[in-house]
């Protein structure tokens, strides 16, 4: 056996072994990557050879690079660097890397914006904890300012928008559930 066919042969096992760490289904996979429950399965088994069109996006939707797929070698700098997302004026930074369930985020809005009001809906669960500044938060019909430690939690079919509630940067966490995923408290401390 070759390199190349060595490298191949381990594809197979490695796309399984992601998905199962991941907790994802081939039926939820595919709906993430457009590549059919069958082709994903072949894939995962070895009877279906490994193309760029359909490694491009698994890499995506594990937010794996595509070398940890094939099992490249590791080179260069071995900690995760994020690709911040610029979307209405802020900088989204994602915090997690696997396809499903609750995906954190860090937002840095600048100062000086602090944004025209924009309420949107949408399916899912959001979370936000406030880091640094004041955050404005519009929730349905009220009209909140969230400071450095405070937290809120709403349900993203509610009308919302947020931005700075002042001409200073916020920084923020947000966990958002797509699908309407909750957090699970295990503990609580009581008094």
């Amino acid at each position: 056996m070759d390199e190349l066919e060595e490298v191949l042969g381990g594809v197979g096992p490695h796309l399984r072994a992601l998905r199962k760490q991941n907790g994802v289904t081939l039926a939820g996979l595919s709906e993430l990557t457009g590549i059919s429950v069958s082709t994903l399965s072949r894939l995962e088994s070895g009877t279906r050879k490994p193309t760029l069109e359909l490694l491009l996006p698994l890499a995506k939707a594990y937010r794996v690079p595509l070398d940890e797929l094939v099992g490249a070698p590791p080179t260069g700098d071995p900690r995760l660097h994020p690709r911040p997302i610029k979307r209405y004026g802020q900088t989204i930074i994602p915090l997690t890397r696997r396809p499903g369930g609750v995906q954190a985020f860090k937002h840095v809005i600048p100062a000086g914006q602090p944004g025209e009001p924009k309420p949107q809906t949408h399916d899912g669960y959001e979370w936000l904890y406030v880091l640094n500044g004041r955050l404005r938060l519009l929730l349905g019909e009220h009209d909140l300012v969230l400071k450095a430690g405070e937290v809120a939690e709403f349900d993203t079919r509610v009308p919302h928008w947020f931005g700075s509630a002042d001409a200073r940067a916020v920084e923020f966490l947000s966990l958002f559930g797509p699908q309407g995923e909750r957090l699970h408290v295990r503990a609580r401390h009581r008094r």
